[in-house]
């Protein structure tokens, strides 16, 4: 079946396998959300099946909860679990400096607070994400609902005197609704094609009255995973200053997909 995946799928699965290699029996986990990160709950249960592993889980959104029950892991909240050996999650856009941009999938709030709270945090993608200057995926701020319009407002002022390309910021969607989060919140979407000054805009947003976030991971990535359609991976390590290549071998009767 995995032959059978889009050249974008298998390059993440490679990723997602190569990085479940680094959890260790014991180790209290982060599991990030979007489809990377399934991808890497799967390949993680299956080396849960496989070895007998005692993990703890703490998911960060509830797709990923039960994603990861339904699969036999053991998930509790991030307070039961204290602080975190490793987190694993996927990322929207990253640099060279492994800066990341994320809250594609909505989770930016609680993706930030476990990678935050863990010794480590592993990005895994493709190659695609890859730019040299963060902007070109829209920057997801969460913003409480309460007169959300009037940080709308305050933040599209705001972004005319930073260094960015566009100023535009639009409330996320679900159908003919607005987005809701875990946490009961709205997104809006900053389209801004670049931006010169990562830190300095993380820190200008997150002082608006009604910002509960923004997803710029800065300083908080400690190696990226990159995998290739062909099964090629390459893990840049940040702290180490490492780059290691290697091949993740497709293998049809992979039991990842018995769960699919």
């Amino acid at each position: 079946m995995v032959l059978q995946l889009t050249p974008i799928d298998r390059a993440k699965y490679a990723a997602a396998r190569r990085a479940v290699d680094l959890v260790e029996d014991g180790m209290k986990l982060g599991l990030g959300t979007g489809s990377t990160a399934a991808w890497m709950v799967r390949a993680l249960a299956e080396r849960v099946r496989e070895e007998s592993l005692r993990l703890t889980c703490v998911p960060t959104s509830a797709r990923t909860a039960e994603l990861a029950r339904d699969l036999g892991l053991r998930v509790v909240p991030l307070d039961e679990a204290g602080w975190l050996d490793l987190t694993i999650d996927g990322a929207d856009e990253f640099d060279a400096d492994l800066t990341l941009i994320k809250g594609g999938g909505g989770a930016l709030l609680m993706e930030k607070i476990v990678a935050t709270a863990s010794d480590r945090m592993v990005v895994i993608t493709d190659a695609s994400k890859e730019v040299k200057t963060l902007g070109a995926f829209p920057l997801p701020v969460e913003v409480v609902p309460f007169g959300w319009q009037a940080s709308r407002m305050l933040i599209e002022e705001l972004l005319n005197a930073m260094d960015v390309m566009g100023t535009q910021a639009s409330l996320r969607m679900n159908g003919t609704r607005p987005f809701v989060t875990d946490e009961g919140n709205h997104i809006l979407d900053l389209s801004l094609g670049r931006i010169g000054n990562p830190r300095q805009l993380s820190l200008a947003l997150n002082q608006v009255p009604g910002v509960v976030e923004n997803g710029m991971f800065i300083d908080i990535c400690d190696a990226v995973v990159i995998g290739y359609g062909d099964g090629r991976v390459e893990t840049r390590d940040i702290a180490k200053g490492t780059v290691e290549h290697e091949r993740i071998l497709f293998e049809e009767t992979d039991n990842i997909f018995r769960d699919i």
